[in-house]
């Protein structure tokens, strides 16, 4: 994996905006990382690398946002296995076409595609950040 150090949201924004450019409709990518680390700063940028200028929130209790078929932003914290995503038709959009940023992954393994990106965000301090990628 890659690394990038970022000592803003500001930077983390730019650097996902960026990353954005790497990614293809049909890519899924899971965003790792404590809660506060920056997971949804980074799909904030994501969403401007990809031409989308809504204001991008975490999808916490909407399990899932979607931005014109382009971006799909999931928040699985609230889900216990891959069993409840499937039956509240998540796993759908994993093939519909567009980006797949997904938060707290870790809950629904069973489910994801075989093929997928890390992203992992680790809080060094003060609005310092690690990103490690691929």
């Amino acid at each position: 994996m890659a690394v990038f150090i970022s000592d803003s949201a500001d930077k983390t924004m730019e650097f996902a905006r960026e990353y954005a450019k790497t990614l293809k409709g049909g890519d899924t990518v899971l965003l790792n990382g404590e809660m506060g680390a920056g997971k949804t700063v980074f799909a904030k940028g994501v969403a401007r690398g990809l031409g989308i200028e809504d204001e991008i929130l975490s999808p916490t209790y909407a399990y899932m946002n979607d931005y014109y078929g382009k971006l799909y932003h999931f928040d699985c914290y609230r889900l216990s296995d891959g069993g409840q995503a499937e039956a509240l038709g998540l796993t759908d959009y994993f093939y519909a076409g567009g980006v797949c940023l997904v938060e707290w992954s870790e809950n629904i393994l069973s489910v994801l595609p075989e093929k997928v990106r890390k992203v992992n965000i680790t809080k060094l301090g003060e609005g310092v950040r690690k990103i490690e990628y691929e």
